[in-house]
């Protein structure tokens, strides 16, 4: 089956998070793609526990850096994922193949991607009294899942 979407984690800095992301792409046949630099190493036994046996089966590219990432991905359609934009996830194009680029746990997204792909930024509206943000794991499940649900047949 060919992937409807594709998961892009900038600078990705905690293991069992990424883990568990591949764990989903493989479950959704969702290919990752991972930009360095990573908190973590590949081999590390956090992110292995998280995406248990489904890790050997991951799509899975990894890129220098976000030039890296352009340069052998130039027709790429990106939709960005943040807390620094109003308007929602639930407005997203969701086109087939397109690029759902996450920033990292601490950092989010590289300030310059705010103001060049402000147009195509969207984030989880969070309506508690106390929150900054959800966890990475959660916010690509919630925006996989909805790009997926508007391609069921």
């Amino acid at each position: 089956m060919d992937s409807l979407f594709n998961i892009v984690l900038f600078e990705p800095e905690i293991p069992q998070n990424t883990g568990s992301i591949g764990r989903m792409c493989v479950s959704t046949d969702t290919r990752l793609h991972l930009i360095k630099p990573l908190g973590f190493e590949l081999t590390d036994k956090y992110l292995k526990r998280a995406g248990m046996d489904y890790w050997q089966y991951l799509d899975l590219t990894i890129y220098e850096n976000w030039e890296d990432f352009l340069q052998r991905n130039p027709d790429a359609v990106l939709y960005f994922f943040s807390t620094k934009t109003e308007k929602s996830f639930w407005d997203c194009p969701y086109e087939k193949n397109s690029f759902l680029v996450f920033g990292s746990e601490s950092k989010g997204l590289d300030p310059a991607m705010y103001e060049k792909y402000q147009d195509k930024l969207f984030t989880i509206p969070m309506t508690g009294k106390f929150h900054r943000s959800l966890n990475l794991a959660c916010s690509t499940g919630i925006v996989l899942y909805e790009g997926l649900r508007r391609f069921q047949k």
